[in-house]
């Protein structure tokens, strides 16, 4: 009898070419694949609540897979780890009625992206922060962060993702770039400047386009007003460039 399983995961995304499954290359869900083929026999490919890109970490991953072995979660948690190399571990695992679905079942995600403030960063800690020791005016970028809050079409901060368009003209959808934003802000701890937000969904890279938008306001380089008019062109030329993926991290997933 098959069921349906709700792994939560964290992983170190820095050795990684993202979540998703590619031809020659190292994936989060590739290593699951791998690790439940060993352990039960079965290919299955466990689905994520969205595809984090290469570099990028998760604290908080959900993975929903169908299996039919007999395995007891708490024991699949153990035999999985003692599979997975350490970059990758199951924190939890449990049964889920089977309409449950680790991406369409979500109804909001919460990223952070950590921006080292130090003249000097650690070696062990160079790989979860961009270290940008220059001069930033960090009231600015609290003030930017706060004007994507609420419901936006942010095409303006969304990557040219030629897949999702395929995927989403397989289904008879239209691509649709409108997402609500519950909570955008900027917060220092220490050496460190954090970008908290919450939204009910994102788009590719749409958190380090941000990033990199309000690190340009920070710089000068753009007007707080700014954000607000680079929305509403929505068009991807109009913001700045990506930020690192050594910052970011997936932090939860709510459903």
């Amino acid at each position: 009898m098959s069921r349906n399983l709700k792994l939560t995961l964290a992983y170190d995304g820095h050795d990684f070419a993202g979540w998703q499954v590619q031809p020659d290359r190292l994936s989060v869900q590739g290593t699951l694949v791998s690790a439940f083929e060993h352990l039960t026999g079965e290919k299955t490919l466990p689905q994520g609540s969205g595809r984090t890109d290469a570099g990028v970490h998760a604290l908080a991953q959900i993975a929903t897979v169908i299996t039919n072995s007999p395995i007891p979660v708490d024991n699949l948690v153990r035999a999985l780890n003692d599979i997975l190399p350490r970059s990758i571990r199951v924190l939890a695992a449990e049964e889920m009625p089977p309409e449950f679905h680790a991406r369409r079942s979500a109804v909001a995600k919460t990223y952070r992206y950590h921006i080292y403030r130090g003249a000097i960063c650690s070696p062990f800690q160079a790989r979860y922060v961009y270290h940008h020791p220059y001069p930033l005016d960090e009231s600015r970028m609290v003030q930017a962060a706060a004007l994507v809050q609420g419901e936006h079409d942010f095409t303006s901060f969304a990557a040219v993702d030629p897949e999702r368009g395929k995927d989403r003209s397989k289904e008879g959808l239209e691509v649709n770039n409108v997402r609500t934003i519950f909570q955008s802000q900027w917060q220092r701890q220490a050496d460190e400047l954090i970008y908290t937000v919450r939204g009910n969904g994102f788009l590719h890279h749409m958190v380090r386009n941000l990033v990199g938008t309000f690190l340009m306001v920070g710089k000068g380089s753009l007007a707080v007003a700014d954000v607000r008019r680079i929305l509403e062109l929505r068009d991807r030329s109009a913001a700045a460039a990506t930020a690192p993926a050594s910052g970011l991290f997936l932090v939860s997933v709510e459903y």
